[in-house]
């Protein structure tokens, strides 16, 4: 390649005057035109050469022709890339792939300068781990990306995710095993306030209905201690925790001061993180089918794009107890 070739992009028309063919028997092979009659040693030679010239697509092109980018924007929430994200859009980029389709994530941060993708890669959708708010789908829609899902809620409101009935799997247990006083540990981590508060709000609201005495409060690494020991003199004897990580400290915590578990105090978590079998005692979790739910997305989005048989939601957004030696 010369430093000319270098210095800009390779064109259709480079490809065409390299092998001395018209620019329009290029362009009808890059672009798998439909209906031409050109032979299969034509159409090995120019792809040929396209790949010894580095010739790539040009975005803006060919979107313009075949009015698609192949492209599946996910808008994230400011929310930690833990365990259960990751694998959901591990699983979601593969099947998006294996479809013909690039997943590109992009998490907008308050008061943040950078402008968004949805304005600049022309996705064929744009996605949300929530409802956008009626502003943010106007100005979506306004960038030229016309299918958005889910589509706009009202603002400052959001639909449950499918997936989060764990706390109430995770106050039912406890109940079943005789506990009549329990404990939500949260974290005070801003990012998760949104999820925080949906999944405590499902404690609550479990132990309500089955007539517990109810407990909670943000724990982390300064005040695990003085929150355990204010929980076990009021009673607590169960503790459903916000995630893996959560009940992990509470685990520590509880070995370390002494505490019998499950015998003295069992322990829930949520997310079934790898850590959670490691642990000893192992812990109790809810199982989220993540790499299912990242499948599950990739088929709401094909079915969004391209008409696609709608997916059916269970079992793989169904949240499930499993139960180790914590509880």
């Amino acid at each position: 390649m010369t430093d000319q070739q270098v210095r800009r992009r390779v064109t259709a028309a480079d490809i065409a005057r390299s092998l001395g063919i018209s620019r329009a028997t290029v362009g009808f092979v890059l672009n798998d035109t439909q209906g031409q009659t050109i032979s299969p040693t034509t159409r090995e030679r120019v792809l040929a050469e396209a790949a010894r010239l580095g010739y790539r697509p040009h975005l803006a092109a060919r979107t313009l022709a075949s009015g698609q980018s192949k492209i599946v924007l996910l808008v994230l929430p400011d929310w930690p890339m833990d365990y259960t994200m990751r694998a959901h859009l591990d699983e979601a980029s593969l099947a998006l792939d294996e479809a013909g389709y690039s997943l590109v994530t992009m998490t907008p941060h308050a008061g943040g300068q950078a402008r968004p993708l949805w304005e600049t890669l022309q996705p064929d959708i744009v996605m949300g781990m929530i409802p956008f708010t009626p502003d943010e789908a106007a100005r979506i829609r306004a960038s030229g990306t016309q299918v958005i899902s889910p589509d706009q809620a009202p603002a400052g409101t959001g639909d449950d995710l499918e997936f989060q009935f764990g706390p109430e799997l995770q106050v039912e247990h406890l109940a079943s095993q005789g506990h009549t006083t329990v404990a939500f540990a949260t974290t005070g981590d801003p990012r998760l306030s949104y999820l925080v508060a949906e999944r405590l709000a499902l404690a609550r609201d479990t132990a309500a209905r089955i007539g517990l005495d109810f407990r909670c409060a943000d724990v982390d690494e300064d005040n695990s201690q003085v929150i355990l020991d204010q929980w076990s003199a009021s009673g607590v004897t169960g503790i459903a925790a916000y995630n893996d990580d959560v009940a992990a400290l509470i685990l520590g915590t509880a070995v370390r001061a002494g505490i019998s578990v499950p015998d003295q105090l069992a322990i829930v978590g949520h997310d079934d993180s790898p850590i959670a079998k490691r642990l000893v005692p192992s812990l109790s979790s809810i199982h989220v089918d993540a790499a299912g739910l990242g499948r599950y997305f990739a088929a709401l989005a094909l079915h969004a794009i391209e008409g696609t048989p709608s997916p059916v939601a269970s079992p793989v957004t169904r949240a499930t107890l499993i139960r180790r030696e914590s509880s």
